[in-house]
């Protein structure tokens, strides 16, 4: 079975960078856990950019201000960058996700 593959996409704003990561698999779906929904289906532009598979470039984590990781193997790339922590790892549609935010 191939490697699932992982969209990796900054988006460059005044107040920080914000990092896009979705599996490959996860582009077009909506996913659902009560009031939480995650429109990839309208929003996939957002998270298209690289494909890359299990390497994240340092630049891609350099002075971040949010991060939203959707997908199994994009929510594990992230916690061993260490972009995000086990603990914040939630589910919606049985797909794990998660979202951190730097606070100043």
């Amino acid at each position: 079975m191939d490697e699932e593959m992982i969209y990796v996409k900054r988006h460059v704003t005044p107040s920080g960078n914000i990092l896009a990561m979705c599996d490959e698999s996860q582009i077009g779906k909506v996913l659902k856990d009560g009031e939480i929904v995650i429109n990839i289906k309208d929003y996939a532009d957002f998270y298209k950019g690289e494909l890359i598979s299990d390497k994240l470039q340092e630049t891609y984590s350099q002075d971040l201000y949010t991060a939203n990781i959707v997908g199994k193997e994009a929510v594990e790339l992230a916690i061993k960058s260490k972009i995000i922590s086990k603990g914040s790892v939630k589910t919606a549609s049985g797909v794990p996700y998660a979202h951190a935010y730097r606070i100043e």
